[in-house]
């Protein structure tokens, strides 16, 4: 059952929240369920049936793509308030390229119940709007994960990277691996290890195990 609290939480991360009836309210309510998920974990994948829509409470999820030789490129993270939907995508008619999407770290989120969503989608405008919104402002960040892969030189994409994880975190500090930012971006764990090696000489970071430390984010401000 879920908490008057937690349905604050909810009901303030779903704009069709108050655009609905008393019965469908209710009916979205009691399709509701906590679930949680341990870092690494796939949620979803071609392979998987549509669980629903996901809200995210805390952790986050990484929706990613694959290649032919099995190289992750990420599209776009998400992180707590933010909504899944295309672990939900069976609901939108015009998504048809398969995505992957696992969880970031140990994550707790609020699941609507596929059947209910879809119900609530065909007969209420504005949660069909919700869904439609919310997958045209993830193709935005899909675009600009694009725009970076084939347009931007890998110094650029790499500085664009540490300086997001930087806001993100609010840390100069940040735990991470070569490998992890290899699938973050796109790229090989040896290409993203020779940029920071070079990145390293020119006193913009320094590295020790599984930690970067950025020393100088205007260099890395001047590289974009």
């Amino acid at each position: 059952m879920i908490e008057k609290e937690e349905l604050k939480f909810i009901s303030s991360h779903l704009d069709f929240w108050d655009k609905l009836s008393a019965s469908e309210l209710n009916e979205l309510e009691n399709n509701i369920t906590r679930v949680s998920f341990k870092k690494g974990v796939n949620i979803y994948s071609k392979d998987n049936e549509c669980i629903g829509v996901l809200l995210i409470k805390s952790g986050g999820f990484r929706v990613y793509i694959l290649s032919e030789d099995g190289r992750e490129i990420t599209l776009y993270r998400l992180s707590p308030g933010d909504t899944c939907i295309l672990s939900a995508s069976c609901i939108l008619n015009s998504i048809t390229f398969d995505v992957h999407i696992d969880a970031e770290a140990d994550t707790e989120a609020y699941l609507i119940n596929i059947g209910t969503f879809s119900k609530l989608s065909k007969q209420n405008v504005y949660v069909e709007n919700f869904a439609y919104k919310n997958a045209v402002g993830r193709f935005s960040d899909v675009m600009w994960a694009m725009e970076q892969i084939l347009f931007m030189s890998f110094d650029k994409r790499l500085a664009i990277f540490l300086l997001d994880e930087i806001a993100k975190t609010n840390s100069t500090e940040l735990h991470i691996t070569h490998e992890q930012i290899a699938k973050y971006i796109g790229s090989a764990r040896e290409v993203v290890s020779r940029m920071l090696k070079v990145f390293q000489s020119q006193g913009i970071l320094e590295q020790s195990r599984g930690v970067i430390r950025v020393l100088d984010k205007s260099k890395l401000r001047k590289l974009i």
